[in-house]
């Protein structure tokens, strides 16, 4: 699974020190309104020393906060399934595929140079293959630099010009190994039917960089934060899963 850095666990055993420093503090402070400066250096001092003979209690304290950041990002994915729906789905602006009117839908964030997204990628086109009822929708996620920002723009744009060849589009893009400059993208593009310059003129669309904006706000309140990532009925998948798991899935999302 592929991640980008959404906040500095360095500072957490700092955080986790002053949290514990605060509590004894607060429970002192509950006999006496004022505290000297003797008497806080004096807590501070047996604060200290207690972590320093005691290292177990930050390791205790960061994987308490984890396990409780790890709860509630869970909770707010969950609600925000439900808020963000619409834009989950049915977003006219984002690529969708395979049968349209599916039962079940696949939605996909990810990045075209993602190692882990391209080894997924036969075996989400087995379950398209064998099971006829999936709907896919495509949530283009760069993560991986530049080269990932354009491959997302000329796949979004792809779409725009038009529909009926993004499929055959993605799936050169998908099935590419190295680098993908953008000539290259081109190439792929061309291969698949497009006019190269059209679909230049169409990348550079502000359209473009508002609905990757868009698909950033969502992977956000969703709790994703790298890729690839699946949302199959009310589940959130991060990471590459297997075929077995996949269709494990969607059958509980179709109640069977």
């Amino acid at each position: 699974m592929i991640l980008f850095p959404i906040r500095r666990q360095v500072f957490t055993v700092l955080i986790a020190a002053i949290l514990f420093a605060f509590g004894v503090a607060q429970s002192h402070a509950q006999t006496k309104s004022v505290m000297s400066p003797e008497e806080k250096k004096s807590i501070e001092g047996v604060v200290r020393d207690l972590l320093m003979k005691n290292p177990e209690i930050i390791i205790e304290a960061i994987q308490s906060m984890r396990e409780r950041e790890q709860r509630e990002g869970e909770q707010r994915a969950k609600a925000n399934l439900v808020k963000f729906q619409k834009e989950l789905l049915n977003d006219p602006d984002t690529p969708v595929g395979a049968n349209v009117k599916g039962d079940v839908t696949i939605v996909e964030f990810f990045d075209y140079r993602c190692g882990y997204c391209k080894r997924a990628f036969p075996d989400l086109q087995k379950i398209i293959s064998s099971d006829k009822n999936i709907r896919f929708v495509y949530k283009e996620f760069p993560i991986l630099g530049p080269d990932s920002m354009t491959a997302s723009k000329a796949g979004l744009a792809a779409w725009a010009v038009d529909k009926t060849k993004y499929e055959a589009f993605h799936r050169l893009m998908m099935d590419s190994k190295g680098g993908l400059p953008e000539s290259r993208v081109m190439e792929f593009a061309t291969k698949a039917g497009y006019d190269a310059k059209a679909l230049k003129k169409a990348m550079a669309n502000p359209k473009i960089d508002e609905l990757i904006a868009r698909n950033f706000e969502l992977a956000k309140a969703l709790d994703i934060n790298g890729t690839p990532a699946f949302i199959i009925g009310d589940e959130v998948i991060r990471g590459a899963v297997d075929l077995q798991a996949l269709r494990a899935v969607i059958s509980k999302a179709r109640g069977s």
